[in-house]
């Protein structure tokens, strides 16, 4: 997997529900760094917010596939992001063998969005600033952004879902391609079908049908947006062995947003 002189870097979104005991997600990337791409890994970790959020007594709520999120519980999403997620994730890529370097989108304003007026301290349109991000790769390091940014007043940190900051972070950085790891193998119609390719009007149709809904609804919008911006996009399940080499590749799994 050698990089072509003209590709631009590769943003890959890795969620909590797709790291294993057996996933090789992590060792595909530190392949594509090696062979000389510039590889961004945005993560999430929602499980691991409700997880602790629940030990803590505050109950998980969601609208449209995002969290809604009080004072109370941004501390317990930017503990367990930033910190244990992030860093775990840092220490992993570096085990093997990878020079990564753990933030989030508060560091250099990377992520900055107006706060939402339905769900609480939410960035719900960021946007990214990508210097700081060039900065690491041209350095030949592997950044891993935890999605967290900034009040566009700087007045406070929101959170921000990681399909969505992925979609921001892939536009801004004018990335060649933007894969989503997720545990299904493919977006589904109504019928239940596989969806190979899935189009504006089609995926339109679907999400006003509520066939699209959930956790699908942020990757597909942030998705959408991506391929708008010229990027490859698509959505795969990270759970299968070595898929991230496979669709770098241009093998067809998963569903291609097109």
């Amino acid at each position: 997997m050698n990089a072509a002189a003209n590709d631009g870097p590769i943003v890959i979104k890795i969620g909590g529900s797709t790291l294993g005991e057996h996933d090789t997600s992590l060792a595909d990337c530190v392949e594509l760094h090696r062979g000389g791409h510039k590889v961004v890994i945005v993560h999430g970790g929602g499980a691991a917010v409700s997880d602790w959020q629940e030990r803590l007594g505050a109950e998980a709520a969601w609208v449209d596939g995002l969290r809604a999120t009080t004072p109370e519980s941004l501390e317990v999403v930017v503990a367990v992001l930033t910190g244990l997620i992030n860093k775990e994730l840092a220490r992993q890529f570096q085990q093997l063998g990878a020079p990564a370097v753990g933030l989030s989108g508060v560091d250099g304003g990377t992520l900055c969005s107006p706060i939402s007026t339905r769900i609480g301290l939410v960035g719900e349109t960021p946007r990214c600033n990508p210097e700081t991000l060039r900065k690491l790769l041209d350095a030949g390091l592997l950044p891993i952004l935890a999605p967290v940014g900034l009040a566009d007043d700087f007045s406070t940190t929101l959170n921000i879902n990681a399909d969505t900051a992925a979609g921001a972070v892939a536009a801004a950085l004018g990335a060649s391609m933007l894969i989503y790891l997720t545990d299904v193998l493919q977006v589904r119609d109504g019928d239940g079908a596989g969806i190979d390719c899935l189009d504006a009007e089609r995926q339109e149709r679907l999400t006003r049908e509520g066939v699209i809904a959930g956790g699908m609804l942020p990757k597909l919008r942030s998705g959408r947006a991506a391929v708008e911006a010229g990027c490859r996009v698509r959505i795969v399940d990270g759970t299968q062995a070595h898929v991230v080499r496979q669709v770098v590749d241009g093998a067809a799994v998963g569903t291609a947003v097109v």
